[in-house]
């Protein structure tokens, strides 16, 4: 599966925060601010703002002198006994996290084996989860979740998830062209969150934004009542600011 590459802020961030990490992990003893910043090249606001991050998440910690050093959840996602069960309990956190920043219902979403999959989300019942009244493997067409994923594919490898997966009308704003639709992910801006306006269910309006590590496709969504449509782009904006935890939990 040939994948389209272009990395976004997120992505960046991402990057520039595993730098940091790996510079404090090679200083057992603790690292300054001023070393890493020496160490890394990053500027101080920048520098400051990724410290911040890594401490929320439990990446690094500031010990008693101010000196920086890893923290306990780098350790739990290191461990070969239970690394993966701890990515998953902190990917949970995380999207708890954004669920209660943004104010909406957030997913996890991959593209595995050639189908579409939501592997984790996080709702309250002030912030319900989409009804999934089709299955999302079959709705990609219809759902920011997958168009955001097939977004991220190569032409072919767009065309072959869709000639697997008839296009159905599931409402009356659903692309049910495939030629629409192929020209519509192809002119989709990697940096710009896929919308989903009453597309998948009525009364429902969902955004997605890419969080490609790797090999790997996947995505951050959020999903609104129709009532709130007026704060989605908003919503989905803030997703898109704060996708870099997620990111960073991914590639560790």
């Amino acid at each position: 599966m040939a994948l389209m590459h272009e990395p976004t802020a997120p992505y960046h961030s991402a990057q520039d925060a595993l730098r940091v990490l790996e510079t404090v992990a090679r200083h057992t003893t603790g690292v300054t601010d001023t070393e890493l910043a020496r160490r890394t090249r990053l500027g101080h606001e920048r520098l400051t703002a990724l410290l911040r991050m890594l401490r929320r998440e439990g990446y690094v910690e500031q010990v008693a002198d101010g000196a920086y050093v890893t923290g306990d959840a780098l350790s739990r996602l290191g461990s070969a006994h239970d690394g993966e069960r701890a990515l998953r309990d902190k990917l949970q956190l995380t999207l708890v996290r954004l669920r209660d920043s943004v104010g909406a219902a957030v997913y996890l979403s991959r593209y595995v084996d050639g189908e579409v999959k939501v592997t984790q989300y996080a709702d309250s019942p002030a912030t319900p989860a989409v009804n999934e009244w089709v299955d999302f493997r079959s709705s990609a067409h219809a759902t920011a979740v997958g168009k955001s994923l097939l977004t991220q594919l190569d032409h072919n490898a767009r065309r072959d998830h869709l000639s697997r997966h008839k296009m159905a009308r599931l409402t009356s704003r659903t692309i049910t062209s495939d030629r629409l639709l192929l020209s519509r992910l192809e002119s989709q801006p990697p940096t710009v969150p896929v919308l989903d306006l009453q597309e998948y269910a009525v009364g429902t309006v969902c955004a997605a934004v890419p969080i490609t590590a790797g090999s790997s496709v996947g995505c951050l969504a959020l999903s609104l009542p129709v009532a709130h449509a007026h704060r989605l782009r908003q919503a989905a904006d803030a997703l898109n600011r704060n996708a870099a935890p997620v990111l960073l939990s991914l590639a560790i």
